[in-house]
């Protein structure tokens, strides 16, 4: 092998002489000895093919050997022996000439005819397994079958398994500590309204139902009337609400007029921050109270500076306080299902020069433990007519955060001095972003009806008649159902699974309000928030 990789150089006409001298020994040889010269003319041959160009006179030198040897050998030499040396001869010929293939043209041939008849071997067997076969297919649908019996009886040990561990675990933390979501009905996001429609459909829903709300922005701009109003509205729907005036700011007149019952409601007034937290998860673990505002975050005072004096310096002290209750107040409350809401200020932050420099107080942790976090700001005042007060501010709110519903949308609605929030504002917005009332330039109508030019003018038509805007209410909470229901219920093809009411447009569990149908409107009062017992025994707060 060596050899043929690297052959050494020779002259030429070596392997010919060669040759011609074995051929001129052999004929004194006996007839056993022929074969050895077939053989040596053999390798004659392959030494002039060796050579880049052979010529003639060597050809013909051991073409005339070779018949001499075939003609004019050994006497006894038999007639197998004469055609031996005939067909040397022709061997002789045929390595001599310049066209004959090389020992690796030799091998190449062979090797190509072995591939050839390897792929044609692999295209039938390929065929052959392509063909179907009756008894292939029955054993694989065997195996197939046992397969998924397996799988079935693997999927049935892991199913008795983990209820054995969930009954474990049921029995080491109490009932209800892990459970399957769909069976789950606390887990369920329950809302309630907020006082303003308009911040209803941008919350998808209502403000939630045991979560965490915050509620920031600067001075006057309508963070309290909004908690007020929200607690109003709890107590509509049999709730009971608790109010821990930390700021010692609350007007109980004002409160009245917005809608609250300062009768039945409960007001804390603590002289610490650490007071007002630890009332507030005294009543949050009590589960005997619905909603608790705190009004506001800025006024919880540590102990420690209150005990101290003015000037000095305790770093994180505010935030350590808010961060520790927060752990604790949190868990609770979603077990009891009790809202809290947090009203916290706006400072600024020194030394900014990019970007937002305003901050809330109480450090970060609110931030995060809150699921619906709202932004409110004034847009513009709402002027009174030539020589009179202004009648209030338009207020825009802007969802920072959302847990139960997609974020940042924004709503508008007017807060009107001595009156909070106006309803019928909020209905006529409303209305016009369901198009229940169609807006043509300047005027509104509403199945046809004209209700006055301009935004002003539709008010008071409204204002006038409230059959008017108990029926545009009802149609609008219905369209506003439906687009939310659409929007955030169950996915298509997902079957039937129980979701959570959507708070102020349709009816909650529990609720005693709603046991009448209006059927001159032709329309489900129970799913609108409605009760005509009520309003026919002449209470005229639940009626509205």
């Amino acid at each position: 092998a060596a050899h043929r990789a690297n052959p050494p150089p020779r002259p030429r006409g070596y392997m010919q002489r060669a040759g011609l001298s074995l051929l001129a020994s052999s004929q004194v040889l006996s007839s056993s000895m022929a074969s050895l010269s077939l053989s040596s003319l053999v390798l004659s041959g392959q030494g002039l093919r060796s050579t880049r160009t052979p010529n003639a006179v060597s050809v013909r030198r051991v073409t005339s050997a070779a018949s001499n040897l075939g003609g004019n050998g050994a006497g006894d030499v038999s007639s197998s022996s004469a055609s031996s040396s005939s067909s040397a001869t022709q061997q002789a010929r045929f390595f001599a000439s310049p066209f004959a293939p090389s020992s690796r043209g030799v091998q190449r041939a062979l090797h190509t005819s072995n591939y050839t008849a390897a792929k044609a071997a692999a295209k039938s067997k390929a065929a052959a397994a392509l063909t179907p076969d009756a008894d292939a297919a029955a054993g694989d649908a065997k195996e197939l079958k046992g397969a998924a019996a397996d799988a079935a009886a693997k999927a049935a040990g892991k199913k008795r398994a983990l209820d054995r561990v969930l009954g474990e675990i049921d029995a080491n933390f109490g009932k209800g500590s892990i459970m399957k979501l769909g069976t789950a009905s606390q887990a369920k996001v329950a809302t309630f309204p907020s006082g303003a429609m308009t911040l209803d459909i941008a919350l998808g829903g209502g403000l939630p139902r045991g979560r965490i709300v915050e509620i920031y922005g600067p001075e006057s701009s309508g963070k309290t009337t909004l908690a007020l109003h929200a607690m109003a509205e709890m107590q509509k729907l049999g709730g009971t609400v608790a109010l821990i005036d930390a700021e010692h700011a609350f007007d109980p007149e004002y409160s009245a007029r917005l809608g609250l019952d300062v009768d039945d409601l409960v007001v804390c007034q603590p002289e610490t921050g650490e007071m007002a937290l630890e009332v507030v998860d005294t009543l949050v673990r009590s589960s005997a109270v619905d909603l608790i505002c705190v009004d506001s975050v800025a006024a919880l005072v540590p102990r420690s500076e209150i005990e101290g004096e003015i000037g000095m310096v305790q770093v994180g002290a505010h935030a350590r306080l808010m961060s520790q209750a927060l752990r604790k107040i949190n868990v609770n409350a979603a077990k009891a299902g009790v809202t809290i809401i947090f009203l916290n200020q706006l400072r600024s932050k020194i030394g900014v020069i990019y970007g937002n420099p305003e901050i809330t107080t109480g450090g970060n942790a609110l931030k995060f433990y809150a699921s619906v976090r709202l932004d409110i700001r004034r847009k513009e005042v709402i002027k009174g007519k030539a020589g009179q007060d202004d009648k209030g501010v338009r207020v825009k709110v802007k969802v920072a955060k959302n847990k139960i519903a997609p974020p940042y949308k924004t709503a508008e609605f007017d807060m009107m001095f001595g009156m909070g929030i106006s309803s019928a504002g909020c209905l006529l917005d409303a209305a016009g972003d369901m198009e229940v009332v169609e807006r043509r330039g300047a005027y509104y109508y509403y199945n046809g009806e004209k209700l006055g030019q301009g935004r002003e003018a539709a008010l008071e038509t409204l204002h006038a008649s409230p059959a008017l805007q108990k029926e545009i209410d009802v149609a609008v909470r219905k369209v506003t159902a439906d687009r939310l229901a659409g929007a955030y219920g169950n996915a298509p093809g997902a079957g039937s699974v129980s979701v959570a009411p959507l708070g102020a447009f349709a009816k909650p569990k529990g609720g005693g309000l709603f046991d009448e149908s209006d059927t001159d409107l032709g329309i489900d009062i129970e799913e609108l928030g409605f009760d005509l017992e009520d309003e026919e025994e002449g209470n005229e707060p639940a009626a509205r």
